[in-house]
């Protein structure tokens, strides 16, 4: 954390106001999540929002998963130090293998659950993921993984942010453990890899930027 505070207070001077925004929120919430390590419910919360603020835009729905998969993308393709391969497949396989193991966290089964989707769509929907899985895992394809990821951690936010969740729940402890620790894990190496590829990596402006009021 030190780390990227030291290289973002050197740097901003050379960024846009817009980039330097949006690493300045994402900073702060992940430091208040390093704060929360004996509270998963809202250390994933504040992991999450951390997440928004480097990089959502004003989109719709159906926008906002290309929009994550192509800044997915383009952190991986300027990963020149091979930190997010290093996670994935290294550091952190094992949690990583377990969170896409958990059927809770994939939006089908809750699908199913609330009769939107019959049992057979559910099974033949998660085998299919579970192919994908198994091929990216086997062609170390990192931007398919993240991208999965990402959508598992979203159907856990849905959950905690929406209601869906009881605070300190005995039943969900294994996926907000497995998911804090991914996400505590990536946050930091995505902010880095931005500060060093700002040139290329300055997203539109954040939806809410700084207002004064009067």
């Amino acid at each position: 954390m030190l780390l990227i505070e030291e290289i973002f207070k050197s740097k901003k001077t050379q960024f846009s106001d817009q980039f330097n925004l949006r690493i300045h929120r994402g900073l702060s919430w992940l430091k208040k999540s390093m704060d929360l390590h004996d509270d998963l419910d809202l250390q994933f919360i504040s992991l999450w929002i951390s997440f928004n603020a480097i990089y959502a835009q004003d989109l719709v729905s159906a926008q906002d998963k290309q929009s994550l998969r192509q800044f997915l993308y383009l952190i991986c393709q300027k990963d020149s130090e091979h930190k997010i391969y290093k996670i994935l497949w290294e550091r952190f396989s094992q949690p990583i293998r377990l969170f896409l193991d958990n059927p809770y966290v994939y939006q089908g089964f809750w699908d199913y659950q609330n009769q939107k989707i019959s049992h057979d769509t559910c099974k033949e929907g998660l085998a299919q993921e579970k192919q994908k899985v198994l091929r990216a895992l086997s062609e170390k394809d990192s931007v398919d993984i993240l991208m999965v990821l990402f959508n598992r951690m979203y159907t856990l936010r849905n959950q905690v942010v929406h209601g869906g969740a009881t605070y300190n729940s005995s039943v969900n402890r294994k996926q907000l453990q497995d998911a804090c620790t991914i996400l505590l894990a990536l946050l930091p190496v995505f902010m880095i890899i931005l500060l060093e590829n700002a040139a290329t990596l300055d997203l539109a402006k954040p939806f809410y930027p700084v207002v004064q009021v009067s």
